[in-house]
């Protein structure tokens, strides 16, 4: 019998992970101006990020010593030096969900096990992707309302579309999808519901396991065949790494463009002139692109552990506090990104944006979340003419303090 079959979803069928999002990562629709608050008297504070925003703390972390940090060079600090500021934080959460995750690992593991993954996402190979994994995904999606005038296009197209383009190149059947979603989604809920978090958590896990095992006896071209294979120096991943790899896949390679593209559209909707702007000229895609993960990006805080007694932005912590690293604070800090709460894709860039962090833990996958948005945003532009939001419907909304995404994104367009 084939992996892929083995698959199994939740006991509880009818729990549905994605109603859990809001819990996990809140339903404040405009965080930012109590970042700006916190900003203006310091960039960094001695509190829990989650609890300042008025959310429950988080079930692994909060019973440890907080601080937030909220400046530019505050952050940029927290995420390039691993020695001072590590990410064993995370084996607290993602460690419970995914394993021993690279995301978890600090120098001099962490580098050697990232070389290896980043031979499956080198930008000449992910370019190569473009046309043959995301194309397909993103027109057949395109295909079920582009004929119909309007449309939903968080519902019907930026929810969908990265996921599946992560089950194209992990060569799953369609008829897993489903099940495969909401497990991978619902292994994020760890810090809020242990139980469904774990749960998906060992039946993914359960399943990667088969499903590398027969990769490795039949390979083909896809992802899992590569990793399985890949070698640096004469090693390859470890079983255990790759399985955690692979749980984390879904949502580091598909959550995260979901947002980020929903995030793209509503900003450039919300300002016409831009959108059009960039509809006659393509070559403002990629300022969109990066001005869009600059302004919400879809990951608003890391985190870090004082790996040792240390003071950062005047202030003094302690070894093993947890540090909430709110790099989307350090993306609209006005001593960098001046007007940083105005979306403007003509901004002149002097400064990086924290949205696909930084230093030695940079996301791996940066290069294919912009060509995922990238081929998305050209396609509507093909395709939705006269694309506007729809008056009779309610207007997007971002919300979120963790993660930032519209729940809708109702639009017009020339059928």
């Amino acid at each position: 019998m084939n992996a892929v079959t083995r698959l199994v979803d939740f006991d509880d069928r009818d729990f549905d992970p994605f109603i859990a999002d809001e819990l996990m990562f809140g339903a404040c629709l405009d965080p930012y101006p109590k970042l700006a608050e916190l900003r203006a008297k310091g960039p960094v504070h001695h509190l829990t990020y989650r609890e300042y925003m008025g959310e429950p703390a988080d079930h692994t972390q909060g019973h440890l010593d907080h601080y937030t940090v909220v400046g530019y060079d505050e952050v940029q600090r927290c995420l390039n030096e691993p020695e001072t500021f590590s990410n064993e934080a995370y084996k607290l959460n993602l460690g419970i969900s995914f394993g021993r995750s690279v995301s978890t690992m600090d120098p001099p593991e962490h580098g050697r096990y990232r070389k290896i993954f980043q031979k499956a996402f080198l930008p000449q190979t992910v370019a190569k992707w473009g046309e043959s994994v995301v194309d397909p995904v993103v027109q057949g999606l395109m295909g079920k309302f582009r004929n119909r005038g309007a449309a939903d296009l968080v519902q019907e197209f930026t929810l969908h579309y990265p996921f599946q383009i992560v089950y194209k190149q992990l060569a799953l059947p369609a008829e897993e999808a489903p099940i495969f979603h909401k497990l991978a989604i619902a292994q994020t809920l760890v810090s809020v519901d242990v139980p469904h978090g774990t749960e998906a958590s060992r039946k993914l896990g359960d399943y990667f396991k088969v499903l590398v095992a027969e990769r490795l006896k039949h390979p083909g071209e896809d992802l899992v065949s590569v990793l399985a294979q890949a070698e640096v120096d004469g090693e390859r991943l470890p079983e255990e790494i790759m399985i955690s790899f692979l749980r984390q896949l879904v949502n580091a390679g598909g959550d995260t463009t979901y947002r980020g593209t929903s995030v793209l559209l509503t900003g450039l909707l919300r300002n016409p002139d831009q959108l059009e702007a960039v509809r006659q000229n393509r070559s403002l895609v990629p300022q969109a692109i990066e001005e869009a993960l600059r302004w919400d990006g879809p990951v608003l805080v890391q985190t870090r552990t004082a790996a040792k007694d240390v003071e950062l932005g005047g202030v003094k912590i302690p070894k093993g506090a947890v540090l909430d690293v709110a790099a989307g604070a350090a993306n609209r800090d006005p001593q960098r990104f001046p007007d940083p709460d105005k979306f403007d894709i003509f901004r002149k860039p002097q400064h990086r944006h924290f949205a696909f962090a930084y230093g030695p833990h940079v996301c791996i996958g940066q290069h294919l979340a912009r060509v995922e948005m990238t081929r998305a945003l050209n396609a509507i532009l093909d395709h939705l003419h006269h694309l506007r939001l729809d008056p009779d419907r309610p207007a997007p909304e971002i919300h979120g303090i963790m993660m930032r995404v519209p729940k809708h994104l109702y639009v017009r367009f020339d059928a």
